[in-house]
């Protein structure tokens, strides 16, 4: 791609150096440890599933019996493979077993190291086939019914009843939507298991459980084949239960995963070392699955100016670009966020929103980036507010974004109505067929507004890049430098589920879903 920004592809360079070796030192902290929810992850995906009888996910039952008796470094599939060899049961009966207070995990006569990988490794690999088959299941919908054109069309359902959220989602997609988020109910992030179940009663958003996830997945693909395209279903993998979510959604098909440890840190306090190991894992599954993570860098513009910190929420989407590609997912999977979120008073705003816009485009040209609608400035004035997203969606077209969540002209009001989600879902369409080749017959004046900003935000964003290389990831974070909010190394929640690893653990789905890709 042809820089229309005129950007100096040695500071390209050079940003992307100091985010190698920024990720590089991170992953050998992240290597050393696993967490609770990254072994409950591995427990779902060896088939164990349900509650017991007071609702306790059997998971988080296993889980917690391993870590009361001291082995949780030793991981959960070293201890359910010893059991599955003690007991001859599968990994469900053994779950049970332990709601029961039949059988302590830990207590049980310790087999051979490799004759307990053995015991596990053909339930992992059946798992394994089962995500690929969702993920080829995915490629043929896309081969016979095709989808929308980029940008894609992304609207949210939020009523918190699963059952009224798949009425909205296929009224959305009659309207024109590619994609469908379902927002998650207020908090999930910051609850150390997953709900079980349908279910009915969210707030501000429907809890993201596996039965939730099938049953949206099946409306979604019932309503694509009336509609002849491929509708791709978006949830949340972030916070406290991450790798467990992107288990879950790897499983049922999701397409599209919110999935950012720096969100979960500065906007849920969540601790951390924590959130940093989790995100390794649910990466490595969802880069397997074929799911677009979506990153949150657009929400550091909630709380910091969206012209002084541009350069963070770029130095950030270098960062995740990196520690997604040691996950090992590809390019073409990373939707690394950005926002339209200036203040609409500002002179020339629209310039500096298309100069940020354009420059995300070209140093991520494989990337499908998401972008996010104005927000923070959005007042209850929904005629300005349509014409706020009007010019959002005319940015996005000139500079060919591809997941374009679309604001809402009810936007610091109410949670959208049906006519509300149809009036932006016509917005985009009008803007984007009236412009669809525009950015092909524009270019930018040498030396103006546009290509100056650029390449400000580019070396401003380069020189803290190289500050963080210096300081290491932890201590950036404690001084506050990503949208003004600091978070101590030990602070947080979540910590005491982090344990270093024993040189007995082991992970079958790592090796299995990573491979060589490291």
């Amino acid at each position: 791609m042809q820089s229309k920004l005129n950007l100096d592809q040695s500071i390209i360079d050079r940003a992307r150096k100091s985010s190698e070796k920024i990720a590089a030192d991170t992953q050998i902290f992240i290597d050393k440890h696993t967490t609770v929810t990254v072994e409950r992850a591995v427990a779902r995906l060896l088939g164990i599933d349900g509650i017991d009888e007071i609702e306790v996910p059997l998971p988080n039952v296993v889980v917690d019996n391993i870590k009361e008796g001291g082995g949780l470094g030793a991981g959960a599939a070293y201890w359910i493979g010893n059991a599955m060899i003690h007991t001859k049961k599968e990994p469900q009966e053994i779950a049970e077993m332990v709601s029961r207070g039949e059988l302590d995990l830990t207590k049980v006569p310790v087999a051979d190291d490799e004759k307990i990988k053995e015991a596990v490794q053909g339930i992992a690999v059946k798992m394994v086939e089962r995500i690929r088959q969702n993920r080829a299941q995915r490629d043929h919908f896309l081969a016979t019914l095709g989808e929308g054109p980029r940008p894609y069309l992304y609207v949210i359902v939020a009523t918190g009843n699963i059952y009224e959220d798949v009425l909205q989602a296929q009224a959305a997609a009659k309207q024109g939507a590619d994609i469908i988020a379902v927002i998650r109910t207020t908090g999930q992030s910051l609850l150390d298991y997953v709900p079980y179940g349908p279910t009915t009663e969210g707030f501000g958003g429907t809890y993201a459980t596996q039965e939730n996830f099938r049953i949206m997945r099946k409306a979604l693909d019932e309503v694509g084949q009336e509609v002849g395209k491929y509708i791709r279903l978006c949830n949340y993998c972030s916070g406290l239960c991450m790798p467990e979510i992107a288990a879950m959604g790897a499983m049922e098909r999701l397409d599209v995963m919110l999935n950012d440890a720096l969100y979960g840190i500065l906007f849920r306090d969540i601790n951390i070392q924590r959130t940093l190991v989790d995100q390794y894992f649910s990466r490595i599954i969802n880069g397997f699955a074929g799911v677009i993570i979506n990153t949150g860098e657009d929400n550091y513009l909630t709380t910091a100016d969206a012209i002084e910190e541009a350069h963070t929420v770029l130095a950030s989407q270098f960062i995740n670009e990196q520690f997604a590609l040691v996950a090992g997912l590809p390019e073409e999977q990373m939707g690394l966020g950005h926002a339209f979120e200036m203040d609409p008073q500002t002179k020339n705003g629209f310039l500096y929103e298309l100069s940020q816009a354009q420059m995300a485009r070209e140093i991520f040209p494989k990337a499908p980036l998401k972008y996010m609608p104005p927000t923070k400035f959005m007042t209850g004035d929904i005629y300005k507010g349509h014409i706020q997203d009007a010019l959002f969606n005319m940015v996005a077209i000139m500079t060919n974004q591809s997941l374009q969540l679309l604001g809402m002209l009810t936007e610091a009001i109410h949670t959208p109505l049906l006519q509300d989600r149809a009036l932006s879902i016509d917005n985009a369409k009008y803007v984007f067929n009236n412009a669809r080749d525009i950015s092909g017959e524009i270019e930018f004046k040498k030396d103006g507004i546009i290509q100056k900003r650029a390449q400000e935000v580019l070396a401003h964003a380069a020189d803290l890049l190289e500050q963080i290389e210096e300081e290491g990831m932890f201590e950036t974070i404690a001084q506050g430098k990503f949208a003004g909010i600091r978070r101590a190394i030990d602070g947080g929640k979540g910590l005491e589920g982090v344990t270093t690893k024993d040189p007995k653990h082991f992970n079958p789905f790592v090796e299995l879903m990573l491979g060589g890709a490291r």
